[in-house]
């Protein structure tokens, strides 16, 4: 049978489409076949830049043994999981149920022909002594359960019906508190117990960026003047941009660092994630009056715009690997760089190499080199990141994935409307990039998740989508006062809360894979905590308590486990403060709205909307009434200060 890849629209799959493996994409006929033949199911899922789901690839994908124990025993299903989170998120429960521990990319999961998974891996090397954390090599493990299934072994098939029920069975919590504003000291406390306190962050090694939790303590700051939080905050910025997982050539962030001090990366570079420090820098320079924040907010909306982006709409990852191996577009060797300088002038090169820590052995794999600066970025590296960009120039740029997709697009529109109050350069790209993502992905009154840049969409929304993207009509407006996106937010939210929301829970999904949806904030920022900030925000602008009914009982269902963990939800932390403390609306004129939106955005309250009036000076209004009014902006803090 041939590989069925090639007409599929993901690059992920694209990717595979040339493996001797017979590939299916995921369809109907696939699992009908597996049944018609007795065949166990093997299903692969990752996504188009991981690097491991490459070397997996590469080291048994492409391998014909391999490729003939699957061809002749099993059918085989790739799926993106960016194009069908769904699915990924439904196998993740499987390895979690099956491993008791996180899975991850790529997700190697085995069913019976009746598709009912049985077992659930990660990264498989081919042989059974190559350290596969699963114990067995791939060769060896699908050996044995081709035999299985072929014997119809009754304790496999036992074991399969037994995990399927565990699946299924959905646990309600077993309790609710009331919401409360001290919630906020536990998760102060278990930040701290989480805390590098020497590169700043929230776990030893492999590090990520752990965006909500950054949110929340900035937010806790201003609320509180609470300093640790501030303390953790400016430490975990300041270190992540230091480079290597920040990028200090081209800008942005790669998904995470292997060692504990940020300096080298898995060198993907995701939508996601720059989206959402893209916002955190920004609200640190209006918090903190930090330049530097606003510095690397801007570099990394740029860099998304100038090479991650075409037609106002945002690619969704780049690779990390290019010319065969990782991080050979990113890193330098000692010789390029010194005689690049010398050439170009710089008589203290050996000086300026030392101050990049650039180096004859290099600071990662082969004697090559991360650009890396341990104290501040002196002013010459401006003119050197010139010269440093022209050397990557000459390389293969690594592989990007033209998926458009619609949550992760929102995020990054999110953050360029709070850095167009900054910059007004921002809230144009912001506008045009929002129109275009609702042209392109929002089609007779359906929502779509994904498509290829030019493509008809055919992937339809998920939770997420909804949620992230109700948030940045919200912020749209605030910014905008057009009308339209508020309709817009609304409409989004109202058809999210029929087709997902279901008393205090959310589905992530419908239709086939009813996926109940994480509040969990880990990859990124849970779509249930979005959603809720979305309804609060809804709630406020258009006096209608409903949504704040449904914001309300989204968190008592999770009140219990948010007021002991909520190191877990930081996000849903956040709101639950909110809705405790409340909304303040500045209202006052258009014009003064968008003259003044820069002061507007370092009122230093975190839940502050913004109102079109006919009124000239400004009023600040809680949820239900006005209670001060001024012509002074740098009143407002005091009034809302006071209004407690």
């Amino acid at each position: 049978m041939p590989n069925r890849l090639a007409k599929e629209d993901s690059p992920y799959l694209q990717q595979h489409k040339d493996n001797p493996v017979d590939w299916w994409p995921w369809c109907d006929e696939a699992f009908e076949l597996a049944q018609k033949e007795n065949k166990a199911i093997f299903i692969s899922i990752g996504y188009s830049s991981c690097h491991w789901c490459h070397v997996m690839e590469e080291k048994v994908f492409e391998n014909e043994e391999c490729a003939k124990i699957l061809n002749e025993s099993f059918i085989s299903i790739k799926v993106d999981r960016e194009e069908r989170p769904d699915i990924d998120k439904y196998y993740q429960e499987v390895h979690l149920l099956l491993n008791r521990r996180a899975g991850g990319w790529p997700t190697s999961i085995f069913c019976t022909p009746q598709n009912k998974p049985f077992f659930a891996g990660t990264y498989i090397p081919p042989e059974s002594n190559a350290g596969s954390i699963e114990g067995m090599g791939f060769k060896e493990l699908t050996t044995l359960i081709a035999k299985k299934v072929k014997a119809m072994d009754p304790k496999l098939f036992e074991n399969a019906d037994e995990i399927e029920g565990f699946i299924n069975h959905k646990e309600h919590p077993k309790e609710a508190t009331v919401l409360k504003e001290e919630f906020y000291k536990n998760l102060m406390l278990q930040a701290k117990n989480n805390y590098d306190t020497r590169n700043g962050g929230f776990s030893q090694k492999p590090k990520f960026p752990h965006a909500s939790t950054l949110t929340a303590l900035l937010n806790i700051d201003r609320l509180y003047n609470e300093k640790a939080a501030k303390a953790m905050v400016e430490n975990t910025l300041q270190n992540m941009t230091k480079g290597g997982m920040y990028d200090l050539v081209d800008g942005g962030f790669c998904r995470y660092s292997v060692d504990e001090k940020w300096l080298v990366p898995h060198f993907e570079k995701m939508l996601y994630d720059n989206a959402l420090l893209c916002g955190i820098y920004a609200e640190a320079y209006l918090t903190y009056s930090d330049e530097k924040y606003l510095k690397t907010a801007k570099e990394i909306a740029d860099f998304w715009y100038n090479f991650m982006s075409e037609d106002k709409l945002f690619y969704s990852a780049s690779d990390a690997d290019s010319e065969g191996a990782e991080g050979t577009y990113f890193t330098y060797t000692y010789e390029e760089i010194y005689e690049t300088l010398m050439q170009n002038g710089y008589n203290d090169a050996q000086k300026m190499c030392d101050a990049m820590s650039v180096t004859h052995h290099g600071n990662f794999e082969n004697a090559q080199n991360i650009i890396r600066f341990e104290d501040e970025v002196p002013s010459w590296f401006n003119d050197v990141r010139i010269l440093l960009q022209k050397l990557r120039q000459k390389r293969e740029y690594p592989f990007i994935d033209k998926k458009v997709q619609t949550s992760w697009s929102a995020m990054m529109i999110n953050s360029l409307f709070k850095l167009g109050a900054i910059d007004n350069k921002y809230s144009d790209l912001a506008t045009q990039s929002l129109d275009k993502l609702l042209e392109t992905m929002y089609i007779d009154d359906r929502l779509y998740h994904t498509t290829l840049i030019h493509r008809t969409p055919r992937v339809e929304a998920f939770l997420e989508d909804y949620a992230f993207l109700s948030q940045a009509l919200l912020t749209a407006f605030k910014y905008t006062q057009d009308e339209l996106y508020l309709i817009h937010a609304q409409r989004f939210i109202n058809k999210a809360l029929e087709e997902f929301y279901d008393k205090g829970l959310w589905n992530f999904s419908g239709g086939e894979f009813a996926v109940k949806a994480e509040i969990t904030d880990t990859t990124y920022t849970s779509s249930v905590s979005i959603m809720v900030d979305a309804l609060l925000s809804l709630s406020s602008l258009l006096e209608d308590d409903k949504y704040r009914h449904f914001a309300f009982k989204t968190m008592e269902y999770n009140s219990y486990e948010l007021g002991r963990r909520p190191i877990y939800y930081p996000y849903m932390l956040t709101q639950v403060l909110r809705y405790v403390k409340g909304d303040r609306i500045i209202k006052t004129s258009k014009s003064n709205l968008q003259n003044s939106a820069f002061e507007l955005s370092k009122i230093r309250y975190p839940f502050t909307l913004f109102r079109e009036s006919q009124d000239e000076s400004y009023m600040v209004c809680g949820e239900k009434s006005c209670f001060a009014n001024t012509q002074n902006i740098d009143e407002i803090d005091r009034i809302i200060i006071k209004s407690f």
